[in-house]
């Protein structure tokens, strides 16, 4: 049985898309085109009408590439929209998020794709590898679901309450893909600030950071997208504290008016999120600090937008994400009145863009005469330092190798001279 597997949107949805891949292999899955595949799985993202339409898009395409295939549509589009995924092809399969870690006993169970190879008491399948699909990282996900009331936000409704592995279960699976050979693990979640909430008894996301970094083998960890408010001091002073948990952090702003994050339902100020990107920069000066920002949610003035302009440049964060506002049916913000233009949205997304862009760059040449540790991904010629940094250096190393890179400048491209690598204990 040949699969395919196509991946929309945030780390939860890769995460997701590496369980469901670990069981089709498993089951004795081998990987191939979209275009060649028996079954090709989709997971969607919901979280701008942009998402929808490129979902929709792939599985129109997938439908007259490949006749003979069984589409199966999960993750919050085909959630949110059940029907309207389901009518785009026949051969369609709809799976909701609630049902994705476990869909594959229940739907695809025919003569090519049967129980694990490890319920008949065979072997186990063929790991996932680094290497596998392009990926040398291993995403794991710590938690799912957000209970969170941003007012431009469908994802609370497609993935519903927050629910957290548990602290043992996320060990295992440390453990296992450590074995497997992946040096670097990402830790995600739709709310991951929110981790070990629903637990009994309850933990937090401090004590599973804690636990991980008590893993032995060699294996460093990144932090996905913390909310502002869930980023507290003792997680900034354990991630600089710790040599295993590299200094990248992603703390999503939305907006710099606090009239805005009001509306937005954001539950700080623009002094709070100062303040916390400041004190990570304080404690980890080389730090990455990556943000969403929203452009054009309804009734944003031009004075809204120019404390955008206002604070950014100055700020120390290294690199933006932009989305235009894109109306969620469902939300609160799509009965809102005031909607910006089209024309002015793409403008001010735009200007932000290019701010990302002058951050990004003076992050760059603020490394440059530095040495990182780092990780070769691709060929061996391409590093990401634990920074986020991403260094050229020459052939010579496979993908998945440790490195320390002197960093320096080639034009627009960094270049590095590879140094022998400390290991995790050093």
């Amino acid at each position: 049985m040949k699969y395919a597997i196509l991946t929309f949107g945030c780390r939860v949805n890769h995460a997701d898309s590496l369980r469901i891949e670990e069981d089709l292999r498993a089951r004795g899955g081998t990987e191939a085109l979209s275009s060649a595949a028996d079954v090709v799985v989709v997971n969607t993202c919901s979280v701008t009408a942009t998402a929808d339409q490129g979902a929709r898009q792939t599985i129109r395409r997938i439908a007259r590439e490949n006749p003979s295939a069984r589409i199966v549509a999960t993750g919050c589009y085909a959630t949110r929209c059940e029907d309207e995924v389901a009518g785009l092809s026949p051969a369609v399969r709809v799976v909701r998020n609630a049902d994705k870690p476990h869909f594959l006993d229940s739907l695809l169970r025919t003569s090519d794709l049967g129980p694990r190879a490890s319920d008949l008491g065979g072997p186990c399948g063929r790991p996932i590898e680094p290497g596998v699909a392009g990926r040398t990282a291993f995403t794991i996900r710590a938690q799912t679901g957000c209970e969170e009331q941003c007012a431009y936000c469908i994802i609370p409704t497609t993935r519903g309450a927050s629910r957290s592995a548990t602290i043992e279960s996320l060990i295992a699976d440390v453990e296992r893909v450590a074995d497997a050979g992946f040096k670097e693990v990402v830790v995600t979640g739709v709310h991951l600030g929110s981790y070990g909430r629903d637990l009994v008894p309850q933990t937090s996301l401090l004590t599973l950071l804690r636990e991980l970094d008590a893993v032995c083998g060699d294996v460093m960890f990144r932090v996905s997208s913390l909310e502002p408010m869930d980023c507290t001091p003792a997680i900034v002073d354990f991630v600089a504290r710790s040599g295993r948990f590299l200094p990248h952090f992603h703390l999503p702003l939305q907006h710099a008016s606090n009239r805005m994050l009001e509306a937005m339902r954001r539950p700080y100020t623009l002094g709070y999120y100062r303040a916390l990107v400041d004190s990570v920069i304080a404690r980890l000066p080389h730090a990455s600090i990556g943000s969403d920002m929203i452009v054009g949610f309804p009734g944003e003035t031009d004075d809204d937008f120019a404390a955008n302009l206002e604070y950014l440049p100055s700020s120390p964060l290294t690199h933006l994400h932009v989305f235009p506002y894109s109306d969620r049916p469902g939300t609160v913000a799509t009965s809102m009145r005031a909607k910006v233009h089209g024309s002015v949205v793409r403008d001010r997304a735009a200007r932000l863009r290019d701010i990302g862009v002058a951050l990004s760059r003076r992050f760059r040449e603020s490394q440059i005469g530095t040495v990182r540790p780092g990780l070769t991904l691709d060929d061996g010629t391409l590093v990401v330092t634990d920074n986020y940094l991403k260094v050229r250096i020459p052939p010579g190393l496979q993908r998945n190798v440790r490195v320390r890179v002197s960093v320096h400048r080639d034009g627009q491209d960094l270049l590095g001279a590879p140094l022998p690598a400390r290991s995790t204990s050093d």
